[in-house]
């Protein structure tokens, strides 16, 4: 069967094929940038304006007896359901970075471990700035950056080395947001734990779209951001995971009124609540966790081991249509093959990348517009969120890229860029 047959076929038997009416779609647009920004859900924009209009407009006040104070323990409730914590372990609010902040210093004030931060090179490098800001609170005053041979995959065997041989406070990104590596999570929680190391995993490019099970992979802090797979709107809130047998020796270091036991007391001394909540600090931003609340109603809806499989399968008929059609134009897959280390996007390299991108996002000739995007130097990325994104997107795409790099269209296109890519 040819492989636009194969797409097709696919879609047709597609188990959540469904669920991509749930979301605003355009016909004349493919949209490949879910791993960045997911898309917005209907009944996303009629929860927001209920909010807004009744519970906010109307309502005032009174609206945080009657809803918001409960909408975060909703939210945490159905977090914990999608990475299988115990209640009480997993808080949604605030920025990855400044919950990333918070573990980071909480981990390093509280004398459980060697007082040294590692990372690595595959990592996010907001993460990095994150760690570096804390450098001083270490024992040399700088953190650790393991270094691998190229920007694709990680080095198991150096970096179950440097866990053995220096042991402390790790934090690397469960998927790597340039190449889409996915990390053995059992395998490397397992060397910290036996060589007294913890890791921080951010989830970010992870979260909605791959398996994450603290219980059984054992892990012992995640944080990750919302508005990616889990589709929760641009800057919503991140989510922090600390297993219950870390979390009583942790404290936060930002004490704000909604992190004491009881915050409508008002005392004046600081009592930190007993659970995760200890490390909230400031007032919940309800109108960004209203969307937050209904992204995860969908993914738990659509069951995280179908979305994980169909990820698989869109991965792997994107790497075969890439072979197929493009290798012999200079596009080289920079990703990972095996689909048991990939997350849910592709990477593609080619020395015009940029121009090629911007070709795609235009809809030149009147194509189809394709949104993937750009990062540095040469590298486009192409996500396939599996709750709107089909087989035949991913056919289509590719035919598109083909045109492209076959008449060398990308020559006609300057070289300027915006600031977000």
């Amino acid at each position: 069967m040819d492989l636009k047959k194969q797409g097709l076929n696919k879609d047709k038997n597609d188990s959540l094929k469904s669920f991509k009416s749930k979301f605003i779609n355009n016909d004349n647009e493919i949209y490949l940038d879910g791993n960045s920004l997911g898309k917005l859900p209907y009944k996303t924009i009629l929860d927001l304006e209920n909010v807004i209009k009744k519970q906010w407009g109307e309502n005032l006040i009174s609206s945080w007896n009657d809803h918001w104070l409960e909408l975060n323990n909703l939210i945490n409730h159905k977090m914990s359901l999608l990475i299988n914590s115990d209640k009480g372990e997993v808080m949604v609010g605030e920025s990855t970075s400044v919950n990333l902040y918070k573990i980071i210093h909480a981990l390093l004030e509280s004398n459980e471990f060697n007082k040294a931060l590692i990372s690595d090179s595959l990592n996010f490098p907001s993460d990095l700035y994150v760690l570096d800001g804390l450098k001083n609170l270490t024992t040399k005053n700088k953190i650790k950056i393991i270094k691998y041979k190229d920007d694709i995959k990680c080095d198991l065997n150096l970096l179950k080395k440097n866990i053995k041989t220096d042991p402390g406070i790790y934090c690397l990104s469960l998927v790597s947001y340039k190449s889409s590596y996915l990390y053995p999570l059992n395998e490397l929680n397992k060397v910290a734990e036996e060589n007294g190391s913890v890791i921080v995993w951010d989830c970010s490019h992870a979260i909605g779209v791959t398996e994450i099970d603290v219980k059984k992979s054992n892990i012992k802090i995640a944080i990750g951001c919302t508005y990616k797979f889990l589709n929760g709107g641009p800057g919503s809130p991140s989510f922090l995971y600390v297993s219950s047998d870390i979390l009583e020796k942790l404290s936060n270091p930002v004490r704000g009124w909604f992190g004491h036991i009881n915050p409508f007391d008002f005392s004046n001394e600081y009592v930190p609540s007993s659970n995760i909540n200890k490390f909230r600090a400031g007032t919940p931003s309800i109108l960004s966790l209203v969307p937050v609340n209904n992204g995860l109603d969908i993914t738990l809806a659509a069951g995280i081991k179908n979305i994980r499989k169909k990820s698989i399968d869109l991965g792997n008929y994107l790497i075969e249509l890439i072979k197929n059609e493009l290798s012999q134009h200079g596009v080289v897959v920079a990703s990972p093959m095996n689909s048991d280390f990939r997350g849910s996007h592709i990477t593609i390299q080619h020395e015009e990348a940029w121009r090629i991108c911007k070709l795609l996002i235009s809809g030149y000739k009147k194509r189809k517009k394709v949104i993937p995007d750009f990062r540095p130097h040469n590298n486009i990325r192409l996500g396939y969120a599996p709750l709107y994104v089909g087989f035949f997107d991913l056919f289509e795409t590719v035919m598109i890229l083909k045109s492209i790099l076959e008449n060398k269209e990308y020559l006609s296109v300057d070289q300027s860029k915006k600031t977000v890519t």
